[in-house]
């Protein structure tokens, strides 16, 4: 060690407040409340550089509550500190405090840089770490672990309000915070950063997305065995500071301004009517299992924030890892949820943000090892009054439970039944039919039966965890060699088709075809019921050249390539096409699901489905391919007035005569999308749809979308 542990300051200090916790700032100086049930001794370091030694030693006295607690006179906003904590090594039982790893704050609002384990002093990974497990690692780290800063919560909002778009109008843009902007060809002044971000709103507008969901914005942990592969951890799934937005986006203009950067961001955002969903990983942290680092939770109270586990002779050594990530976050403790939801009304109340997307939120339910819907955690988010009114998304999946269609009635899903079922069917799959007529109306049979509407279902087709919708149908297999773990990570069952080549190819025909299937996906995502869902750059054919585990890319193989906007503009403009026209007619944002009735008296179901001949479908046929359904827009109180909707998707390797049926009060069919044919022609703007004559019949191609408007 290189100084001595002990009480060591000139500065005035009171007895303070053991609430709120963390280091809050006032006029005077700041209040400093951390929690630690088992510990014999808590140390509060601060310092004046990043790299230093501590100015200040301070002893916690005062503890309530199981909480430890100081005031700090004549400290100001941007003061740097850590903890420094005492108390018994014994990893059979879960003890792992070490007073020589300096301890960052679990609810600091930011910190001064990235956590790595240089020079190995946060962990030393040999032959004899179950040993090193054991035994106390005796090094001191105080001078490479990121400080936490003491933020000033002071903003000016300027009059910032929730958009507050309802579920059903939401169309959601999935996207890495930096990735959009990281990428020379995307001309921001800041690449890659909140700020960067902001230059590009006026795209998103246009293209007419009113929510972005991103990627972990929460500070997180880089893993040694990616920096040793000179990779990193790109998407950010390994979070360490869940109060903190992450640094590296920041400008780096000064230490913590990536605070008020991300409130820059959510402030525009708003203003372009635009809502912020933030990816949240509460199921685990960025300290990995027992051989992981100490980095904050493990050194300040192990078996309050882990589940632990062991053998007999050592009871609690080891974690629990329902994650695949190492540990899993203790939510069946008093402390571990109101860390969780304090850290959750925070990004709410402070940081004005309107949702979140739960990571493998599947952990999140589970108590004894099983997952309840009446699981504490979401016991707790039901009853708060500000986490109970904003949007609520599971990923409802961990490493050893699928619980699609499982969750309370405050939450939306993740609906991965959607996405397998409509990639099967548009590569033309056999025995998808039934299925398929399930996902394109809200998937009632998941959400029907518990108080829950269409909209709860989160409907995607490709996220950030698998191919892009270009190497959806570009690619058979997965290319993760880049990733340098011998193309044996990530997912085999990638549901994809590569059109007749692999990656990359000149021919016309096959580039055309791509072009096609990636059109007949929008459709198939932007008009089903629910809450549609876009992969960030598939709007003009971002490709990972292959990788559908791109977690460790930050380079061009994640980023967006801005060129493609010219060179695919026809796919883009295709989708702002098939945006607007889910806007304009709302049956195609319907709250409730579809029943098969007349309810508005019109004699016409809400819904019909038809085979070729206007039949009815045989949806247990194992080779039918082509379905078509009418929807009365009449059921929805719109501008639009009455009109109906004839939808054919024609999977079919086959072209299909489809008999149209007739309608009402001489209103007439006309062609509006048919995406077999080529730009231009395939989306019609409004008020120069094509009349279908005659009007009894469609000659669909193969492989094509085709919508007509009966008005």
């Amino acid at each position: 060690m290189p100084y001595e542990l002990r009480h060591k300051t000139s500065k005035k200090i009171s007895s303070g407040k053991y609430f709120p916790l963390g280091a809050n700032l006032y006029d005077t100086g700041v209040n400093f409340a951390i929690y630690s049930q088992h510990a014999s001794e808590v140390f509060l370091l601060l310092f004046d550089r990043t790299d230093g030694e501590p100015t200040d030693i301070i002893k916690l006295g005062n503890r309530t509550k199981y909480v430890w607690y100081a005031f700090i006179h004549g400290l100001k906003a941007g003061q740097l500190y850590g903890y420094k904590i005492k108390g018994d090594y014994n990893p059979a039982y879960g003890m792992r405090f070490n007073e020589n790893k300096l301890l960052i704050d679990p609810y600091a609002k930011a910190v001064t840089g990235k956590i790595r384990n240089s020079d190995n002093l946060l962990l030393a990974y040999d032959p004899n770490a179950y040993v090193k497990d054991l035994s106390v690692d005796n090094r001191d780290n105080t001078h490479i672990v990121p400080k936490s800063i003491v933020a000033d919560d002071n903003f000016d909002w300027q009059g910032d309000a929730p958009p507050d778009i309802p579920l059903e109008k939401l169309i959601i843009y999935e996207v890495h915070l930096k990735g959009f902007t990281a990428h020379k060809s995307s001309g921001v002044k800041n690449a890659g950063t909140y700020s960067g971000f902001i230059e590009k709103i006026p795209y998103l507008k246009g293209l007419g997305i009113n929510a972005v969901e991103f990627l972990p914005l929460q500070e997180f942990y880089i893993d040694d065995f990616l920096l040793e592969r000179r990779l990193t951890n790109y998407w950010g799934y390994n979070t360490i500071g869940f109060f903190a937005p992450e640094s590296s986006f920041g400008t780096n203009s000064f230490p913590g301004c990536q605070v008020n950067e991300f409130k820059a961001l959510v402030r525009a955002l708003h203003k372009a009517g635009i809502e912020v969903i933030m990816d949240v990983v509460y199921n685990h942290t960025g300290e990995g299992n027992e051989l992981g680092p100490t980095i904050s939770f493990k050194g300040i109270d192990n078996p309050t924030y882990y589940c632990l586990t062991g053998t007999p002779h050592e009871p609690f050594r080891y974690y629990m890892n329902y994650t695949g990530c190492g540990n899993s976050f203790n939510l069946s403790n008093t402390h571990a949820i109101r860390f969780v939801m304090d850290s959750l009304r925070y990004w709410v109340e402070q940081m004005h943000v309107d949702g979140f997307r739960f990571d493998l939120a599947s952990v999140l339910g589970r108590e004894d090892g099983m997952f309840r819907t009446s699981a504490s955690f979401f016991d707790a988010i039901s009853q708060d009054p500000v986490l109970n009114r904003i949007k609520l998304i599971a990923e409802p999946w961990d490493l050893g439970t699928y619980q699609v269609g499982n969750f309370p009635v405050d939450w939306c899903e993740w609906n991965g039944r959607f996405r397998d079922t409509m990639r099967k069917f548009g590569k033309g799959d056999s025995c998808q039919m039934r299925d398929l007529g399930s996902r394109l109306t809200g998937s009632a049979d998941l959400y029907g039966d518990d108080g829950r509407s269409a909209y709860n279902s989160v409907n995607f087709i490709t996220c950030h965890d698998g191919f892009t919708l270009y190497d959806l149908v570009a690619y058979n297999y997965k290319h993760n060699e880049a990733n340098l773990e011998n193309n044996c990570d990530g997912t085999n069952d990638n549901n994809s088709w590569n059109c007749g080549a692999e990656g990359e190819t000149s021919d016309a025909n096959i580039i055309s075809l791509r072009k096609q299937l990636i059109k007949n996906h929008a459709c198939s995502l932007l008009f089903s019921s629910g809450t549609p869902m876009l992969l960030g750059g598939d709007e003009f054919m971002r490709t990972q050249r292959g990788n559908n585990n791109a977690y460790c890319q930050d380079n061009e193989i994640s980023w967006f390539n801005w060129d493609y906007l010219n060179k695919n503009a026809d796919t883009l403009a295709f989708f702002k096409k098939v945006i607007a026209f889910t806007k304009r007619y709302t049956i195609l944002q319907r709250r409730k699901f579809f029943l098969g009735k007349d309810l508005d008296a019109d004699n016409i179901p809400d819904i019909s489905w038809f085979g070729k001949n206007l039949d009815k479908p045989s949806w247990d046929d194992p080779e039918l391919r082509t379905i078509c359904y009418q929807l009365d827009g009449g059921e929805e109180k719109s501008d639009m007035g009455d009109y109906q909707l004839f939808i054919i998707l024609n999977a079919d390797f086959n072209s299909q005569s489809i008999r149209i049926p007739g309608l009402n009060d001489g209103m007439k069919w006309y062609r509006v999308i048919d995406t077999s044919l080529k730009s231009g022609d395939d989306f019609l703007e409004a008020g120069k749809e094509i009349l279908i004559e005659p009007s009894d019949f469609y000659f669909a191609n193969a492989r094509s979308t085709v919508v007509l408007i009966g008005k």
